[in-house]
């Protein structure tokens, strides 16, 4: 094998926006030498925990018009495949206990949503929400896809137009006048000389920043997600992914309460959560798995190249997610008592900026470029991603949310108030 390697475009980070940069890289923007480097498995790392669900649902205009300019690649994607990928259009349940609710619907433009109010309504349409909900917002321009199968057709067209995957880990990158990148691959130490690069790093992408001088203004966060066998059927199968909105107070007996509270560790259990809380029947109509996810952690982590290694991975997660889960789907609380037998306990990082906006498009004035700080939401932005950093590595035309999503924006002083200021991050 040459210890060395001569390509046009190198992409670090093989998970789903890498491939989807590598993709409208090659396939829209004609690239012919093309390079996807990652120490691992296509799509086996962060993008491998994804929740899989889409929506256009965003506290802000420009997120919103980035997330349906994703939607829009997704829908032509899965009419070229046959849908390869599964993706439904079922909507987003948003359920609230709320009477008012103007504050959250006040950004959505309203063809893209329909409100439910009063228990009649809601109990017609959406039976198994708790009887003390409100209001239902419910999110048309919405969904689910397999984000493996989106990932893996990626891949296949990448390569059938020139692209080529390499297995290496990063283990040096200089710039002089090309990048070169050292890899250490299972046949030893490897080369890789590029006239430009894509740090698609995901976790490490801040790492990877590091090693050109750049500071990246990402943290890590550990979150966890359940899949289990649905065995007392407690969710519809036509239920859309389902969110609680509200902040709430675990159901404890008074004893288990006391407890709790006496343990420094476990004593936040006894407190107001934050929100947030969702529910997905997974496998379709004649499927038998749920997901539920609640992303409440927000400690820093530094992430682990072995997410079996990752202290926040925690035991206790299932039972404090269906607890939280059943305070608004009520039968789910049949397993609290009665733990399902057959379940996975899973997790991944959120890598993001305080604002939670992505990082999408030069990193220095000399050809580097970053795709990432796609925190929770990879998967449904990916290809809008992935077209953006193509669009910048390329120097083509580049839509109007372009500048807002790339480290330009730390200069403009009145987004960024206005991000401070936001009601939301947009975090489930």
């Amino acid at each position: 094998m040459p210890t060395e390697t001569r390509v046009d475009v190198a992409i670090v980070g093989a998970g789903i926006a890498g491939i989807a940069t590598a993709y409208y890289l090659c396939v829209r923007q004609g690239v012919q030498s093309l390079l996807l480097i990652d120490s691992r498995q296509p799509m086996s790392f962060t993008s491998a925990q994804s929740g899989d669900n889409y929506r256009n649902w965003w506290p802000h205009p420009t997120m919103a018009e980035f997330t349906n300019r994703s939607i829009d690649l997704m829908d032509n994607l899965a009419r070229e495949s046959s849908n390869v990928f599964r993706m439904t259009h079922g909507g987003y349940a948003l359920a609230t206990r709320k009477k008012d609710i103007d504050d959250l619907i006040s950004d959505i433009p309203p063809n893209d949503f329909d409100v439910y109010s009063g228990q009649a309504q809601i109990r017609k349409t959406f039976p198994s929400l708790s009887p003390d909900i409100e209001n239902v917002v419910h999110i048309l321009r919405a969904g689910d896809i397999s984000g493996q199968q989106l990932g893996q057709y990626m891949l296949e067209r990448l390569r059938d137009a020139g692209g080529h995957k390499m297995t290496g880990h990063l283990r040096g990158l200089e710039h002089g006048q090309h990048y070169r990148l050292e890899l250490e691959t299972p046949d030893g130490t490897h080369t890789v000389i590029a006239d430009r690069f894509v740090n698609a790093g995901g976790p490490f992408a801040g790492d990877i920043a590091a090693m050109l001088d750049v500071h990246l203004p990402v943290e890590n966060t550990f979150q966890q997600k359940i899949a289990f066998e649905d065995t007392l059927g407690a969710i519809r199968r036509d239920q859309p992914f389902s969110i609680d909105l509200d902040e709430k107070r675990l159901s404890w007996t008074e004893y288990e309460r006391a407890m709790l509270a006496e343990d420094p560790e476990l004593a936040w259990l006894t407190e107001m959560l934050s929100r947030g809380t969702h529910c997905r029947p997974e496998g379709g109509e004649h499927g038998k798995w749920v997901k539920l996810g609640w992303a409440y952690n927000s400690d820093v982590s530094v992430p682990q190249e072995d997410l079996a290694n990752e202290p926040k991975l925690d035991a206790q997660f299932p039972e404090i997610v269906i607890r939280g889960a059943a305070e608004f789907i009520p039968s789910l609380a049949a397993y609290i008592e009665t733990p399902p037998s057959r379940f996975s306990l899973y997790g991944g990082y959120y890598t993001m900026t305080e604002e939670n906006w992505p990082l999408i498009g030069p990193l220095d004035d000399a050809g580097a470029f970053v795709v990432g700080a796609l925190s929770g939401f990879g998967s449904m932005a990916a290809c809008a991603a992935g077209e953006l950093a193509a669009a910048w590595v390329c120097d083509g035309d580049l839509p109007s949310y372009a500048k807002q999503l790339s480290l330009a924006r730390y200069e403009d002083d009145v987004l960024m108030q206005d991000l401070c200021n936001s009601r939301s991050k947009g975090i489930l």
